[in-house]
């Protein structure tokens, strides 16, 4: 019988034997042990334990860049701006612990391109960022298989969810069916003290006891076992290290006494003991799960292939349409979306007519009917009719998509606070076993008897078992976890846990005003023309910006136009984000935007502004025209605001409008310190000011803020903004209520509440529980119902937050 090397298997065939003489039971484990040398990574072994590991044997499997890309490139994400830059999300097969989680980090972050990498231990999944100019796709799934994992696509897991539910459930059934079981049998042990029980009878009491006990203690509670050798081999103590070392000494203890002949055995109590601590992880991670999958819903509504025809100079006729993978789809192909289907790449009606729900992005329970020059946004659901549309956006680059990468990597952050009681948990089976210990040592020596009658060994398993880091460790992942599902079913989508807690520690909110506080739908009041111009180079360069005011004044232009015109007639294009554009139209020099912007191209402006919002257009390096607009405001924008200010947050407003516009709306809004005429840099530079005596929350909703959105302490975006600025925000509002940014924040706060409730029950609980079972006062039994019932107020504690806010 010989023992291999690597995955310290059993085997009887002839042994694979290296050069130093070592012994493998195939040529995978010989050739993965010697790659784990060769870089340095035999400390893998140590941190395992010799004779301690359990590791799958290596994959044969081998990619190369064809069978990795048809497999895997589904997967990938790439970067819209540095294209070279992927994602890649994976599911790391073999992973059953610290130390395998460990030699993934080492191997894959020195592979030269890896530029950062987070692997998630409640799922094996791993999202791997990477430069494919370093480093191939292939060469990141073929080192996972030569340290001895199998790389898979992470949408292969919800087989192995699943199965290991029904584990759960097997588990729980063994453990329930035992005890019930041996409580019959206790109850007429106990009887026999007092009603008298032959010896021979009580032999065969307890060793039906032995019987129903041992399948609880050996296959129930395994799961205990793992979770504790894992942290032993990383020199560390869990709740579990204390949980085991209870109930196997309890056990067998017991097993002594059994085959001894002594009249008290624990059997009942090792069993029970197993259910009630079994009984309570079970409920929490239930509990857990529930909240879990309130993350994974947009990513229900993805599918894999859409109709589209590549880009060319017409409209495609429907036959001429394809059946094509999402992800070959590119800015500016054709696609088609017909009644039931969904739309997976954003774009711009070019014909057709439809009826589109878009429930499942923005809440909005009644279809909205789209047509030509309409904007179609990923997710919506086709309910009537049909569309030809252009996509603006690969699928990669997609509203949708970028909202299931928010949700997809919101479990690898974890909040400060989190990391504390980590910190503190990590260190607080040392001392319970040392407190478990000196309550052994001075119950032995003392010559009084505990309150409870329990020995000093029942008295040192009860202190094992009901000291409970696990209500510590659960304190802020569950009260987050519960937080992001809630806000998921509201439609606020929170980026990572972080998030939370620092909305929860901001002090200071600044609004754009145009799409955010305001609909973004400006119409024209009024208009002064100067000089006499071509309304067709005013149309196409004011249609050429996505900016909400130039959009208003190029539909002023169309409604009154006598004629049709060219859209193709611009050239060097040049747009400044929240300034204004410039282009050559026909030879000849134009420009539009703001007044700061046309003054720095030289017109002279009198200073005789109405209130509102202006637009002015320049041809051939001269001021021809003025355009006033107005904008609505939202509805509940005022109300919101006065809500915010209850909560004590000091309100700003931050706008491109003049002064005089931006102090108008922020009077009638009820804010009391407005900025006009800031343009983006300004924006953020005003806002890292604020920074450096508070936490700042931007919230916009256009290109033009992207750069506040990113130096504010937490930017939020509306849902209706801009894709890229819902890319780079921490929070979107996917319903563009205003409301939604005070329930945000009214979450925020509920959810750091509850954290700090559940540590300080957390806490309390043992700093009571464990001098009173130090004492004598508790028996291993209540111990253990005591620990579950600790984990579960902290569960049933964060699951308010599921309430009314």
């Amino acid at each position: 019988m010989f023992v291999c090397k690597h995955c310290a298997g059993h085997f009887e065939a002839e042994a694979v034997i290296d050069a130093n003489g070592n012994e493998f039971c195939c040529n995978g484990c010989k050739n993965v042990y010697a790659y784990l040398k060769s870089q340095g990574l035999s400390e893998f072994y140590s941190k395992l334990k010799k004779g301690e590991q359990n590791l799958a044997k290596p994959s044969s499997k081998h990619f190369d860049k064809q069978s990795a890309g048809s497999m895997f490139s589904k997967l990938l994400r790439r970067d819209e701006n540095s294209p070279f830059i992927c994602e890649l999300e994976v599911l790391i097969s073999g992973i059953h612990c610290p130390a395998c989680i460990w030699l993934n980090e080492r191997a894959l972050s020195n592979l030269e391109g890896v530029l950062e990498l987070n692997i998630s231990a409640t799922t094996s999944k791993a999202r791997v960022l990477f430069d494919e100019r370093k480093t191939a796709l292939e060469e990141i799934l073929n080192l996972i298989i030569a340290i001895g994992y199998d790389p898979k696509p992470f949408n292969e897991v919800n087989g192995a969810k699943n199965s290991l539910s029904r584990e759960h459930y097997a588990r729980l059934i063994v453990a329930l069916a035992c005890s019930m079981n041996i409580m019959w049998v206790a109850i007429a042990v106990y009887s026999g003290y007092f009603e008298g029980l032959s010896t021979g009878a009580k032999k065969i009491l307890h060793f039906a006891e032995f019987v129903l006990a041992s399948p609880p203690v050996f296959y129930t509670a395994s799961v205990f076992y793992r979770s504790a050798l894992s942290s032993l081999k990383l020199r560390q103590i869990n709740m579990d290290v204390n949980v085991s070392l209870g109930i196997l000494s309890v056990y067998f203890y017991s097993v002594y006494a059994m085959l001894s002949g002594s009249e008290q055995v624990y059997f009942d109590s090792a069993c029970m003991l197993v259910t009630f601590i079994f009984t309570g992880k079970f409920l929490q991670t239930k509990a857990t799960q529930k909240a879990a999958q309130e993350l994974e819903n947009i990513s229900s509504l993805f599918v894999e292939q859409v109709m589209s025809v590549k880009n060319n100079s017409r409209i495609p006729s429907i036959s001429e349409f394809k059946p094509c993978d999402v992800s070959e789809v590119k800015s500016g192909d054709f696609v088609l979306l017909r009644s039931g289907e969904r739309a997976m790449i954003d774009g711009v009606v070019l014909s057709g007519e439809a009826s589109v729900d878009n429930s499942s992005i923005n809440g909005e329970s009644v279809p909205v009917g789209i047509s030509k020059d309409d904007a179609l946004l990923s997710g919506a659901l086709c309910a009537e009719g049909s569309v030809i549309y252009k996509a603006t956006s690969s699928f990669q680059g997609s509203f949708l998509n970028k909202l299931s990468k928010l949700l997809s990597n919101a479990s690898f952050a974890r909040a400060q606070i989190e990391e504390l009681a980590n910190k503190i948990s990590s260190h607080f089976g040392w001392a319970i076993l040392a407190l478990c210990v000196a309550s052994f040592v001075f119950w032995s020596v003392a010559n009084i008897s505990a309150w409870s009658g329990a020995s000093a060994f029942g008295i040192a398993i009860s202190v094992l078992v009901i000291a409970c880091p696990c209500a510590l460790s659960l304190a802020t992942p569950i009260a987050t976890l519960v937080a992001m599902g809630t806000s998921t079913k509201r439609l606020v989508i929170f980026k990572d846990a972080k998030v939370l807690e620092t909305l929860a520690k901001c002090d200071i909110i600044a609004f754009d005003k145009t799409g955010t506080l305001s609909k973004a739908n400006l119409k024209v009041l009024s208009e002064q023309r100067f000089l006499p111009f071509d309304d067709e180079a005013l149309l196409v360069l004011a249609s050429a910006s996505t900016h909400p005011i130039s959009k208003a004044v190029a539909s002023y232009i169309l409604e009154n136009a006598l004629s049709p015109f060219r859209q193709d007639a611009l050239e060097n294009i040049q747009n400044i984000a929240g300034k204004g554009i410039t282009a050559t139209y026909k030879g000849v020099k134009i420009a539009g935007g703001s007044a700061a912007f046309v003054k720095s191209l030289g017109a002279s402006l009198a200073d005789d502004t109405q209130g509102s919002s202006e637009y002015y257009f320049m041809y051939d390096n001269k001021l021809v025209a003025r355009f006033f607009l107005d904008d609505e405001l939202r509805e509940g924008a005022k109300a919101s605001i006065k809500e915010l200010k209850k909560m004590g947050l000091k309100v700003l407003m931050l706008s491109g409008d003049k002064q005089i516009v931006a102090s108008k709306v922020a009077s009638e809004l009820g804010i009391d310190e407005s900025h006009g005429e800031l343009n983006p840099e300004q924006k953020a530079l005003l806002i890292k000011e604020l920074q450096k005596s508070a936490n700042v929350v931007m919230v916009g909703d256009g290109i033009n803020d992207i750069l506040a959105l990113k130096s504010a302490n937490v930017g939020i975006a509306m849902g209706s903004g801009a894709s890229v600025s819902v890319g780079v925000s921490d929070v979107v509002l996917l319903r563009d209520e205003l409301g939604d940014l005070v329930f945000a924040l009214r979450l925020a706060k509920k959810t750091f509440k509850v954290i700090k409730e559940n540590l300080f029950i957390s806490l309390v609980y043992n700093a009571l529980s464990i001098p009173l079972a130090m004492a004598g006062f508790i028996i291993p039994l209540f111990a253990a119902i005591s620990m579950s019932f600790s984990s579960l107020l902290v569960v049933l504690n964060s699951l308010r937050l599921k309430g009314r806010l």
